[in-house]
């Protein structure tokens, strides 16, 4: 039956409202990044659709310090204690090292580009992460090593300390932390970051003096910083171990508060946040109750395998479900310095699983080492993407006997073309 021009009208506008409606009424889920994998489900899932690799061709051409990098792995794989976390799903920590010797020797061989991308492809298997919805998501952020001025003992500038790991802090021989040990051997947890500050059993195991109490929160979430001295100096601090209690975002907070806005938000958003109100510091860096203690390092950071991180090249992941050191490739949108400015743009490039964090926990979470310094620390601020995550594990076939029988080359460091 035909309907005449205006009923027609009349009902397209009402389905317009009804659908119009209807969208409104559509909620958007966020996706949940701290998803834990379910029980018996492995982080990596092996591709075996040639056509689900991805292009690795940028990967390819950007190769700068990826080498060095490699050796950093090798070195920590060459430690027995590092067996004991293989094998990581179907990985061995046989094949871990041979993965790495042949990237080595491909690199050495001068390959680079798309002849290296072919190499690769004909040799490795890929594995992908299955991420936070089993479909391959993973958030990725930034951190870095920031530059503070201090000094060595307190001053009316310098009084915010860093501490050294108090002796009843206890930790095992994995690194995981114990707890305080009590006089009959038990151990009970450690007090969270508040009872720590405020009740002063902390004092004698001052390390290094800052000038801002923010400054001393910053380098607990980094995990390490350089400091420099009134002469001019600089020295490193660096992660030793931590009170045991699980790590709780302040930036989450300032956006529960409605403090801050959740789009936009940054490190130097909250920089700025807490220089206008510094007697807001304590009410949130409370909120945290993950307390971190340092060390003096005569060398540059290092990441939780003892080996030193490399700008771009140093991934953090949860080592419970990732194989340490191994190669890995990512797939995002990272911040890079273009002339005086900082552009984020699409990033394909290989890193190494070399360090964990706090907030790193699950198969959807990566973070992503940017260097020392203030750019890095703005292109740190700047990272929180969704990307996808891959490792890369040469051909069982084609490990060779010297990564079989577990003998380890890295290459001498006048023979790397990185250094």
């Amino acid at each position: 039956m035909r309907r005449s021009l205006a009923v027609q009208l009349l009902l397209a506008a009402a389905v317009a409202l009804t659908f119009a409606g209807c969208k409104k009424q559509v909620k958007v889920v966020k996706p949940q990044y701290d998803r834990q994998l379910p029980p018996g489900q492995y982080a990596l899932r092996k591709i075996t659709d040639p056509a689900m690799i991805p292009d690795i061709t940028f990967a390819c051409y950007e190769t700068l310090d990826l080498r060095r990098s490699i050796d950093n792995s090798l070195r920590y794989l060459n430690k027995t204690s590092s067996k004991k976390y293989f094998p990581c799903g179907d990985i061995t920590h046989e094949r871990s090292v041979a993965s790495l010797q042949t990237l080595a020797k491909l690199l050495d061989q001068g390959l680079a580009g798309r002849p290296l991308a072919a190499a690769i492809k004909e040799q490795f298997d890929f594995y992908q992460s299955v991420g936070c919805d089993d479909m391959g998501t993973v958030l990725f952020t930034g951190y870095y090593t920031p530059i503070f001025n201090g000094s060595m003992t307190p001053t009316a500038v310098y009084r915010y300390p860093l501490y050294k790991q108090p002796q009843d802090l206890v930790k095992g021989e994995d690194g995981a932390i114990l707890g305080r040990k009590m006089p009959d051997g038990t151990f009970t947890q450690y007090p969270a970051r508040r009872e720590l500050q405020q009740s002063g059993q902390l004092k004698g195991t001052e390390l290094i003096y800052l000038s801002d109490p923010f400054e001393v929160y910053i380098a607990h979430v980094q995990g390490s910083a350089k400091i420099r001295m009134a002469d001019g100096s600089l020295v490193t601090v660096g992660y030793t171990a931590n009170n045991g209690h699980e790590y709780k975002s302040i930036g989450q907070e300032l956006i529960n508060d409605g403090v801050l806005p959740k789009d936009g938000l940054s490190l130097q958003r909250m920089i700025d946040y807490f220089k206008a109100n510094p007697n807001m510091v304590d009410h949130y860096i409370y909120r945290n109750p993950r307390f971190v203690f340092f060390q003096m390092d005569s060398s540059d950071p290092r990441g939780s395998l003892n080996e030193p991180v490399t700008p771009m090249r140093t991934i953090a992941t949860d080592k419970s479900i990732y194989p340490r050191g191994c190669v890995a490739l990512l797939k995002t949108n990272l911040p890079r310095p273009v002339g005086m400015e900082i552009s984020k743009r699409p990033y394909t490039g290989f890193a190494l699983d070399q360090d964990t964090g706090g907030a790193i926990r699950a198969p959807g979470r990566c973070d992503v080492y940017m260097g020392s310094g203030d750019q890095a620390g703005k292109m740190a601020g700047q990272v929180y993407e969704e990307g996808k995550l891959y490792y890369i594990f040469v051909k069982p076939e084609l490990m060779t006997s010297a990564a079989v029988s577990g003998v380890v080359e890295p290459l001498p460091q006048s023979q790397n073309p990185a250094y």
